[in-house]
């Protein structure tokens, strides 16, 4: 069979219509029927662009001009969007955004899946969509003696710098601001990736959204941090609401932005927030949901698909630090939670005592090699929830859940496209995907979070 060409070359000028978003939040066209992707462009609109990057069955382009524009485009309040890799979809309008999440969702099951008679809801997004984010990450860097800090630009590690991050806590950037100053005038170097010396590499910001309480976390290169006594004073006078001020070393040439080991500068190990009912304390390592607002939205869909009555026992696997097991405690028999991470695990049975949850155990494995033992000791749960990162399930786990044989498995997903990959495994084994719920975790970014249910035959 001949090979075909494609109908484009690097640095071609070209003009099609935008037909779509990407999952990554590109416009998507066709160019002779050959796929197009164009940053910036907007679903239902035509555009000049011109080709960047061919591959066998697709072609990026950069927009050049906006021939006809669509009425869902909106100007961006940020000054630096185009630049810093935080957001992706600024310039849709909310309610567009929401629409293209949801047929990011009903593509991925139609195309990776083949269930195109999925019923996926439209998304439930916020009532206002900025200043969600209840963590910072930001790294630190810096020439002739002058700091920056700032996030990545897209696809580099060229820092841009911002006054205001339009999707962050207010109180995060603040704090984020006094701590450059602070660094200025204490003349501590930044981190030079390239050359692997200096000293701050990160600073990290969380804030507990209902408690009011916050943590700053300094990443560093090695143990030694200048002025380390100054710091710890000036910190505390500046920054209102800090509880846990903590020394972060990371010595390793990686992108992986905290190291293992933790020194406590000031106050707390932890901080603490609420989802729902339910107190969490939280620490530098713990995964917590960065939308405090939707992760209610979204924990009170699994609790609906859960549908329990208190005689149940969940299975809530990939649990972190227990956060779903623990908000549905109180209306089942018991929780049995698993993660790999052992930190996690033993944070996940602090919060339950915390609670004065009884009825939970947790314990550490991957999650896969765990359920499968359970299921061989005989292990029968009412509801199975899983919560796996973007890769979604291991197959052994799948095959753990079949063997146990629950009525309901609630599958909260990061990640469309392995949800409907890991629901076409369940559906010839008997497990059929009833619904899927759509939650706007992230808006202006193109992810999208999803809750379904799934059901024994």
């Amino acid at each position: 069979m001949p090979k075909i060409k494609p109908p484009v070359r690097p640095g071609q000028k070209i003009t099609l219509t935008i037909s779509g978003q990407s999952h990554t939040g590109d416009g998507v066209g066709k160019y002779k029927g050959f796929t197009i992707f164009v940053p910036m462009a907007v679903a239902g609109e035509q555009v000049e662009a011109k080709v960047t990057q061919v591959k066998k069955t697709y072609a990026h382009a950069r927009l050049k001009q906006l021939v006809e524009v669509s009425p869902e485009r909106v100007d961006v309040p940020c000054p630096v969007f185009q630049r810093c890799g935080g957001c992706q979809i600024q310039h849709i309008s909310y309610s567009a955004q929401l629409e293209s999440k949801r047929q990011q969702v009903m593509d991925a099951f139609a195309r990776i899946g083949g269930l195109d008679h999925v019923k996926v809801h439209p998304v439930l997004g916020m009532k206002d969509p900025w200043n969600y984010r209840n963590k910072a990450q930001v790294p630190f860097g810096g020439s002739n003696g002058q700091i920056q800090a700032g996030f990545y630009a897209v696809g580099s590690h060229e820092i841009v710098e911002f006054d205001h991050c339009m999707i962050q806590q207010p109180e995060n950037d603040r704090v984020l601001q006094q701590v450059k100053e602070l660094v200025n005038e204490l003349a501590i170097p930044p981190y030079d990736e390239k050359q692997h010396r200096g000293v701050l590499r990160h600073v990290m910001v969380r804030t507990g959204v209902h408690t009011g309480e916050m943590m700053v976390v300094l990443v560093t290169k090695g143990p030694h941090l200048p002025q380390k006594k100054r710091l710890v004073k000036e910190m505390r006078e500046r920054v209102s609401g800090l509880v846990s001020l903590i020394q972060n070393i990371q010595p390793k040439r990686t992108n992986v932005v905290l190291g293992k080991e933790n020194r406590i500068l000031w106050g707390e190990p932890v901080i603490h927030d609420k989802i729902g009912h339910v107190l969490f304390s939280i620490s530098p390592h713990s995964f917590f949901q960065i939308n405090p607002e939707q992760t209610e939205v979204l924990y009170d869909q699994v609790r609906k698909m859960a549908n329990l009555t208190g005689e149940e026992t969940v299975i809530d696997a990939y649990c972190g630090i227990g956060t779903i097991g623990l908000y549905l405690a109180k209306d089942a028999a018991r929780v049995l939670g698993v993660e790999s991470i052992s930190q996690a695990v033993e944070d996940a049975r602090n919060n339950a005592r915390l609670n004065g949850i009884k009825n939970s155990f947790f314990e550490a494995g991957l999650a896969e090699t765990v359920m499968s033992r359970w299921a061989g000791e005989g292990v029968q749960p009412d509801v199975i929830i899983v919560d796996p990162p973007r890769k979604g399930c291991a197959t052994q786990l799948l095959d753990a859940v079949v063997k146990m044989a629950p009525q309901r498995l609630v599958y909260v997903s990061c990640n469309p496209a392995t949800l409907a990959r890991d629901a076409a495994y369940l559906k010839e084994r008997d497990y059929e995907i009833r619904n899927v719920q759509p939650v706007d975790m992230f808006p202006h970014t193109s992810h999208v979070e999803c809750c379904a249910l799934v059901e024994r035959k």
